[in-house]
């Protein structure tokens, strides 16, 4: 799996999650349980990731929702 985005904004990844689930695009979310490591303090972002087939779909899919600015460049 690539990388997507990261973030530590929670309602993003679920909004980034519900765009992936509709166009029936697999994704995963990396490091969701690092806040318990971290104390719960949010600095450590949580990471979408998603099959290198559907990299280039995935990110049509945040330009299109207008949250371009999310994805993880190389």
């Amino acid at each position: 799996m690539i990388e997507l985005m990261r973030t530590n904004d929670a309602v993003l990844i679920s909004f980034v999650e519900a765009l992936m689930r509709d166009a029936e695009i697999a994704c995963f979310v990396a490091d969701q349980n690092m806040s318990i490591m971290e104390g719960s303090i949010g600095i450590l972002g949580r990471r979408v990731m998603v099959d290198a087939e559907e990299l280039e779909r995935a990110r049509q899919l945040l330009v299109d929702a207008g949250i371009e600015a999310e994805i993880k460049r190389d």
